[in-house]
């Protein structure tokens, strides 16, 4: 093993190949590049001597030559990737490598067409799209500047912006999904929306945490609520998931009578095997149960062809 003052370290799982630990290599202890090396870690910012072991690898990053023989100045690959970064027989990707899969084939590019342009070996790119990674902002850049995006798109940036804004897939597929996979879909538990009609007899959607509670859903709310006017009709309740990156997502609707649990022993039982609390606050003791009597969805998938 050999690394550069600048290189990553990274640990990794035996189990999974997924990164478990990474920092920068910030001090050298021999001229060769040979180990131990001073590491400063990504987790806690510390610098502390470390002597690899079998499961860590050395990422060679951000030292670029000006080009390769023959090759013209900034158009072959760059000689910092590494030839064959260690990959793990199942890929594991992070949301970058998900999003850096996602542009590739957005714009129709093998993974090697893509590392050409990008200037760095097919090999790494491969290993940025399969397994959680960190790159330098220069190789993040080389990739944007290859993909037409920018490195901030690539990381996340503007995720928390209202979904639906992404590009459509070039050959979507919407599918009904049937009443078995909507409810394996709404056990994963989380926020979903209630749908009901007001005292003043308008119509409100609010979001609610929710359980799920022999193939009922629960939620919790105070009385005088909008989410409390559920309580004794027919209620709405909606949850879904969109990946704005790769332009895919599911919805579920459940459609059924709502009741409040007025058993003390019940809503304690509710409370004490509750997932979250209320994302709300304040004191939410009313437990409302809606029982679904009719259950749809839909799921928008890339089409095979």
């Amino acid at each position: 093993m050999r690394a550069h003052v600048g290189d990553q370290l990274v640990i990794e799982s035996p189990s999974t190949g997924a990164a478990r630990r990474d920092g920068e290599i910030v001090g050298l202890h021999h001229e060769d590049g040979t180990p131990p090396y001073d590491v400063r870690w990504s987790d806690t910012d510390e610098v502390t001597l470390v002597f690899p072991g079998p499961d860590a690898h050395v990422h060679h990053l951000d030292h670029e030559a000006p080009g390769t023989p023959g090759t013209p100045s900034g158009q072959g690959p760059a000689a910092s990737e590494p030839a064959a970064a260690p990959r793990s027989r199942t890929p594991n990707p992070g949301d970058m490598g998900r999003r850096l899969v996602a542009e590739r084939r957005r714009h129709g590019l093998s993974r090697e067409e893509t590392a050409a342009r990008a200037r760095m070996s097919p090999d790494y790119l491969a290993y940025l799209e399969e397994h959680p990674a960190d790159p330098t902002a220069a190789t993040l850049t080389r990739l944007a500047d290859a993909l037409g995006t920018t490195a901030t798109a690539l990381r996340g940036g503007g995720m928390d912006l209202p979904p639906g804004q992404g590009h459509a897939l070039i050959h979507p597929e919407v599918r009904e999904l049937d009443p078995d996979e909507c409810r394996t879909l709404l056990s994963t538990h989380g926020v979903g929306r209630v749908g009901v009609t007001e005292s003043d007899g308008r119509p409100a959607i609010v979001p609610v945490n929710y359980e799920i509670v022999d193939d009922m859903i629960a939620f919790r709310t105070e009385p005088g609520s909008v989410a409390a006017a559920a309580v004794g009709t027919e209620a709405a309740f909606e949850v879904d998931h969109v990946d704005e990156t790769m332009s895919l997502g599911w919805s579920v609707l459940a459609v059924g009578p709502a009741n409040a649990v007025t058993d003390p022993d019940a809503a304690r039982r509710l409370t004490e095997r509750a997932h979250s609390m209320p994302w709300v606050g304040g004191e939410r003791e009313l437990w409302v149960m809606l029982r679904p009597e009719r259950l749809t969805g839909r799921r928008i998938t890339p089409a095979d062809r």
